[in-house]
């Protein structure tokens, strides 16, 4: 598939202790002419002050495509900032925000880490993210592993902590694709099913044989699922 060339630059937000690494396998295949951005989820201590660091790295106007944290983000950048986001793709990412139990475990979690002996997030709790078939592929693993390394222990405290309320979605109104996995254990196809559904005219495509890490599981099938949405959007960008 050829996407026209007055296509509009894509920016891609990584998710929760993922760098822009992320989008490794993804950016060589999409059919991409205009420039495309891997940004990180920062500078900023809170969802508006991310997304707005974002829109300021970010070209004038653009599609933005957020991956599970990034897709809250990106949702919130949206909000912030609608008559430069020209279209939306928000991929393995939901409406859910933490209760208030949730949000105490993870900090309870946080606070039995070292940080002088940080190496990233489980290697138990990774593997879980994953398509049944995959939680046994240590190279992935590890690789997902290290983003978490490399971002370090105070990126995992302020993301841990980002409060995910409050952030729009029937306010939204450019053109939308929600991508879910079929088999991801931390995303059901409830919550992506009700994320698509609170956003207007929202489309909704779920990929096979993925858990959780679609632009590592299953790197192919997400960039076909971009590229067909935005080009048949490719009249209104």
């Amino acid at each position: 598939m050829k996407i026209p060339a007055v296509s509009l630059p894509l920016v891609l937000l990584p998710g929760y202790m993922l760098d822009e690494t992320l989008w490794d396998e993804v950016v060589p295949l999409l059919h991409w002419e205009a420039p495309v951005h891997r940004l990180p989820l920062g500078p900023g201590t809170t969802t508006e002050e991310i997304a707005r660091g974002v829109a300021q790295a970010a070209p004038e106007r653009f599609v933005l495509v957020g991956f599970s944290l990034g897709g809250y983000l990106a949702r919130k950048v949206a909000e912030l900032f609608p008559e430069r986001v020209a279209a939306l793709v928000l991929v393995a990412s939901s409406l859910e925000v933490d209760s208030a139990e949730r949000a105490k475990a993870k900090q309870d979690a946080i606070r039995a880490l070292d940080p002088a002996t940080f190496r990233g997030l489980s290697m138990g709790a990774i593997a879980q993210s994953l398509h049944p078939d995959r939680r046994g592929d240590r190279e992935l693993v590890t690789r997902i592993r290290e983003m978490g390394r490399r971002l370090g222990y105070e990126a995992m405290v302020l993301q841990s902590g980002l409060q995910r309320d409050g952030i729009a979605a029937a306010s939204l109104h450019c053109p939308t694709l929600v991508i879910g996995a079929a088999q991801d254990p931390l995303r059901g196809a409830r919550e992506t099913r009700e994320l698509a559904a609170a956003i207007p005219g929202a489309r909704l495509d779920v990929i096979e044989q993925s858990g959780h890490m679609l632009p590592l599981e299953q790197p192919e099938a997400l960039a076909r699922a971009i590229e067909a949405f935005l080009y048949g959007q490719r009249n209104s960008l």
